[in-house]
């Protein structure tokens, strides 16, 4: 595996080696010693998998409390993934970093708590897995606005094209107003 700094601290991108042939491929996505070597040493209590169709935007997700490492893959189709720096002692605070994640480029991201994340489906639909180094906590949940002009997120949608979102995540609130970690 190929572990790569991110302008993010503390964000990976991994890059698994892929074996394939005639028969298909074989990928080892988690190992927990190589992980580790590589300085990501995360302990994980929940795995999650969702399916989304094209241009639906889930995110920006974190929370305040219980808060949660991911390991992030696409299985089918693909992404593009965001994460916004919520912590206020990280050199990256207030930036944010996109990447293309998909079945055919096996990326990986390791996403550490005190974040914000989110993805865009680019593709028709995706399958999208998640590894979680804490349990999902509705009543911690908070949403960044996707939107935030403060942020400036370039999402790759098309001109007139608007994303599809969940109530929640339609109601996201401004950077200046959201919680931030220390």
């Amino acid at each position: 595996m190929n572990f790569v700094p991110t302008p993010i601290e503390g964000v990976v991108l991994i890059e698994p080696q892929v074996f394939g042939d005639e028969r298909g491929f074989f990928v080892e996505t988690w190992q927990a010693l190589k992980f580790a070597a590589a300085g990501i040493e995360a302990v994980f209590v929940q795995d999650n998998h969702s399916r989304s169709r094209r241009w639906t935007l889930r995110g920006l997700h974190f929370q305040v409390a219980h808060t949660q490492g991911k390991l992030v893959r696409v299985a089918a189709g693909s992404v593009f993934d965001v994460v916004v720096d919520l912590r206020r002692g990280s050199r990256t605070f207030g930036a944010w970093w996109g990447v293309e994640l998909s079945a055919q480029n096996f990326r990986m991201l390791w996403v550490p708590p005190g974040l914000a994340h989110g993805i865009l489906v680019t593709s028709e639909s995706a399958d999208f897995l998640y590894k979680c180094t804490d349990y999902y906590s509705p009543a911690d949940e908070r949403t960044l606005a996707w939107n935030d002009p403060t942020l400036g997120i370039t999402w790759p949608l098309p001109a007139g094209i608007e994303p599809t979102l969940s109530v929640k995540d339609a109601r996201g609130t401004s950077f200046a107003d959201t919680e931030k970690f220390p």
